[in-house]
């Protein structure tokens, strides 16, 4: 393993660095950065998505999700995602936490991973609740209506945390037109919840579901919300048979957010 990080990290310096100074000729002169990916060339395009594809799978292979049984496309669409609010201002460049619910999998299955990407370190991997009409073991429908008791796919914002009915509760902002931007409304919220149990599901043969809400483990949820509040970014994936299309998801504002990030663009203006 330690050979496999050593390989990955040196191809990633190498493409960082081996990126062209020709990146000054179209600096911004405020930033001295390219103010966007329209005005590079095709070879520094594709110098940064190889950069950009090996962190992936650095990143991955650093914080053990492989082991922990996270999908490689589930974390490259997150990560895709996570620059990109990045890039637009929707998050700041100091909430380095990703959290990453996918409903792809069973709920008998962990499904949430909280990783700090700054790090390379997953922190919490926690089994998490589906909504009730959203399906039975499976997740299979989802929705963004009020009153419809399922869950919402997509990108969320994490906001402030409150003392509930569930005790200590985290607000969701979702951010991804058409698909879970009515959360603060329908008070889709993460919090703790009895029925997400291995008790439950050794009971029930599935998890316990929830109105909407992604619900975790009560001895977890305290410390979960904690990580994850004042916004960081929460991508709730969903199986492959449901259609999702996200603006989020678009990889140039992601690739900008991602070289600003990493500083390439100061080291090769």
């Amino acid at each position: 393993m330690t050979n496999v990080l050593t390989r990955a990290a040196a191809f990633l310096l190498l493409t960082v660095f081996s990126l062209p100074a020709s990146w000054a000729a179209v600096a911004s002169p405020r930033t001295n950065a390219p103010a966007a990916t329209s005005n590079w060339s095709a070879q520094q395009r594709a110098m940064v998505t190889a950069a950009f594809e090996q962190h992936v799978a650095l990143s991955y292979v650093q914080a053990g999700l492989t082991a922990a049984g996270l999908s490689l496309d589930v974390y490259r669409r997150a990560l895709i995602g996570f620059y990109s609010l990045q890039q637009r201002g929707t998050v700041s460049s100091h909430a380095q936490v990703l959290s990453i619910i996918d409903f792809g999998r069973s709920s008998t299955q962990k499904r949430l991973w909280i990783i700090d990407l700054a790090k390379g370190k997953l922190l919490h991997h926690s089994l998490v609740a589906h909504g009730k009409n959203t399906g039975e073991e499976y997740a299979q429908s989802f929705s963004n209506r009020e009153g419809s008791e399922m869950s919402s796919l997509g990108f969320y914002v994490t906001g402030a945390t409150y003392q509930g009915k569930h005790g200590l509760s985290l607000k969701l902002n979702g951010v991804d037109a058409g698909y879970n931007t009515n959360a603060l409304t329908r008070a889709v919220v993460v919090h703790g919840a009895d029925y997400v149990s291995q008790q439950f599901i050794r009971q029930h043969g599935r998890l316990g579901r929830s109105q909407g809400c992604p619900a975790l483990p009560v001895a977890d949820a305290p410390a979960i919300i904690r990580t994850i509040k004042g916004g960081t970014v929460l991508f709730a994936n969903g199986p492959a048979s449901i259609a999702y299309r996200s603006a989020w998801l678009s990889l140039d504002p992601a690739l900008l957010g991602f070289a600003r990030s990493k500083g390439l663009l100061d080291r090769i203006s």
